[in-house]
């Protein structure tokens, strides 16, 4: 530790002089008692200052008590990442359920003679064009991911180093212009009503949020996708913003993937022509 430094010595002169009482010497011994505190009044700011103490062991010793080592406040959840988590978990569950649900109704139309709506061919095609309908085929997927946490670089701003609702739409807008009959992201298929939204730093996709890694996968010509990305200028200055500032870009084709039918979307105000 750096010693204090010293100022110049203070001399008789630079101390001023106190200044004498105007009345005789008792006076200041009468001032003196009369400020100087009783023996009650010491006695009893001791006996507060030991209340207060043994008060605070007390309510510290029953916190450690019913804690256990653990939080006292488990619910409490400051990661993003883990809320992200909990939320994506949710969805799934939920949409698992509205799964089961819609087969149980076409079951109980069925055992009522009410015609099946995937019966009819001509329905069949356009749920599958418009999201409602499971479809599969060959596909190029796309997996775009911010930078590493501990990458910053000097002088650059931190919007730069991670992916941005913009950059999932540049790449799901050249997948279409490739041909892409079908699409997901985050394995959430892509319809009219799709929109995806920054929120933070996560993705709001269908009222859900989503963490980094986002994986966009189109069905279609895998050739036909690929020159579609490639021609693509936004996504071409994307590829090179991720070359320099670490950003993920993965491009690969699969064999053969299959893509979950959208939920069917609820009507508020449409109402049918009597």
């Amino acid at each position: 530790m750096a010693a204090a430094e010293k100022g110049p010595a203070r001399t008789a002169e630079d101390t001023p002089a106190r200044a004498a009482p105007d009345g005789p010497a008792d006076a200041a011994a009468d001032v003196d008692a009369a400020v100087r505190p009783s023996p009650i009044t010491r006695a009893r700011g001791g006996l507060l200052k030991l209340t207060v103490g043994l008060l605070a062991g007390v309510m510290i010793g029953a916190s450690a008590m019913t804690a256990q080592g653990s939080d006292l406040r488990p619910d409490r959840t400051s990661d993003l990442a883990e809320l992200v988590a909990q939320a994506e978990r949710r969805n799934a569950e939920l949409t698992a359920r509205a799964a089961e649900l819609r087969a149980q109704n076409d079951e109980l139309a069925a055992a009522q003679g009410a015609p099946v709506p995937s019966a009819d061919p001509d329905q069949q095609e356009v749920n599958q064009i418009i999201g409602l309908a499971a479809v599969k085929g060959p596909a190029v997927r796309v997996t775009l991911t911010d930078a590493p946490v501990d990458f910053t670089p000097p002088g650059v701003d931190g919007d730069l180093l991670v992916v941005h609702e913009q950059d999932i739409q540049r790449v799901v807008n050249a997948l279409f212009a490739g041909g892409a009959e079908a699409m997901t992201i985050q394995n959430q298929r892509v319809t009219a009503l799709t929109a995806v939204k920054c929120v933070g730093n996560t993705v709001v996709l269908h009222g859900v949020p989503y963490a980094p890694p986002y994986v966009i996968t189109a069905i279609g010509d895998p050739d036909e996708l690929e020159s579609g990305l490639a021609a693509d200028k936004a996504v071409q200055i994307y590829r090179q913003y991720a070359q320099a500032y670490q950003l993920g870009y993965q491009q690969q084709r699969i064999d053969e993937v299959t893509m979950p039918a959208a939920a069917a979307p609820v009507l508020h105000q449409a109402q049918a022509q009597r």
